[in-house]
């Protein structure tokens, strides 16, 4: 597993040459140094992971469960001891467990199980007015579990006890105000968002988490409620399941191993998921080839569009042409939609290394050697650049 770690977007400035590395050099690197984002920008009193760095950021409840994981990578590599990873996560894991849960508006981290998107990094406390994420708590809960199959010795048995009390207190039946679908998310002010869990996209992890809880577990219908609204398509010559982001191909897919994996809708299409991600990603770069936008740099080697940062929330005329440009946006394309200012996030390429890696790892390797340091740095890849934005 590779994770790539958001922390800043703007104009894309070339570099000066940067020394080659073979791809197998240039993984351990990559891995390395993203390993480190997680390990250094945690808070050291509560564990918690800045969504973004290093503008002072709230901590993401999503980045922590994604640092949980990294935090098993980072053992299994030799970047910290074994011991000083189980540590780290029981730190973490404690915080959370000890964390208040309630409907206070303020002095609560979550409710029923769950999480709020973003907490305080100091206190662990709800951010402003953010929601109780259900998708966000899922990818911290798969986070937790990863922890508890690795630190399996007799001496890590409470990093084991606590993602087990972790898990079974998420109660997913409450988050489901409508028949068979899981809600987005809650906040005490306003209940319910009036948006559910289906379709395609990340919430395959979600959705399995769910149904499989030991306490708390969502009815069997969920699941072809969930699959229903799947959108099937072909764009840029590949047959898949329509969803813009990239990510929507992907995040499920950093803690389950899709291949052989198919339900009805899988089935049907004659694939498996994993094959999904694959063709999904093809489909991406074909895009970037074919550029129907004409932004500047894409190609076969600088292609991926997702949720990321962006420049500016801004319309300008580049080039005699009038552009509009975003900040943070869920960029994608897709059959069904595409969203696209020029803006290219790495994760996008990175997250595809175990479905392409005949055109991801080249990707990655030409964002390196063009932008170097500008783009590929302490900790890893940043998280966009966009050629088309003015400097």
């Amino acid at each position: 597993m590779l994770l790539a770690v958001s922390t800043a977007c703007g104009a894309a400035r070339p570099a000066p040459p940067v020394p080659e590395l073979s791809d197998q050099a240039f993984i351990d690197l990559l891995e390395q140094r993203t390993f480190q984002f997680f390990w250094d920008t945690a808070d050291p009193g509560t564990g918690l992971i800045p969504d973004r760095h290093p503008t002072p950021s709230f901590a993401s409840i999503s980045a922590v469960g994604f640092g949980l994981t990294a935090y098993v990578i980072g053992a299994e590599r030799g970047y910290v001891t074994r011991d000083q990873a189980a540590q780290r996560v029981l730190k973490t894991l404690r915080f959370l467990e000890r964390a208040p849960q309630g409907p206070d508006p303020v002095n609560a981290s979550g409710y029923r199980g769950f999480y709020y998107h973003f907490l305080d990094m100091k206190t662990g406390l709800r951010f402003k007015n953010v929601e109780l994420s259900t998708i966000d708590t899922a990818l911290l809960i798969a986070g937790a579990l990863t922890c508890q199959a690795y630190f399996d010795r007799p001496a890590e048995a409470e990093i084991r006890a606590i993602a087990s009390r972790l898990n079974e207190r998420v109660e997913w039946t409450w988050a489901m105000p409508r028949a068979n679908r899981v809600s987005m998310g809650w906040t005490p002010e306003e209940g319910f968002n009036t948006y559910d869990w289906h379709g395609y996209m990340e919430a395959m992890l979600l959705e399995f988490l769910a149904m499989g809880s030991p306490t708390h577990p969502i009815p069997a219908a969920s699941w072809p409620e969930y699959t229903k609204s799947q959108v099937w398509g072909t764009f840029q010559g590949q047959a898949c399941f329509q969803f813009g982001p990239l990510f929507g191909h992907q995040f499920s897919h950093v803690w389950v191993d899709f291949r052989g994996v198919r339900d009805a809708s899988a089935a049907a299409a004659g694939i498996d998921y994993a094959e999904e991600a694959r063709r999904a990603t093809l489909a991406h770069r074909s895009y970037a080839q074919a550029n129907p936008g004409n932004w500047k740099g894409y190609g076969p080697n600088i292609w991926g569009i997702s949720a990321c940062d962006g420049p500016s929330d801004a319309v300008l005329t580049v080039d005699g042409v009038r552009r509009t440009f975003l900040t943070y946006a869920a960029r994608g394309a897709a059959a069904n939609g595409i969203l696209d200012d020029g803006t290219i996030t790495p994760n996008a390429a990175a997250g595809s290394l175990p479905f392409t890696p005949e055109i991801s790892l080249p990707a990655l390797q030409e964002m390196r050697r063009r932008f170097g340091d500008n783009l590929f740095s302490k900790y890893g890849f940043l998280d966009a650049f966009n050629e088309t934005f003015p400097a």
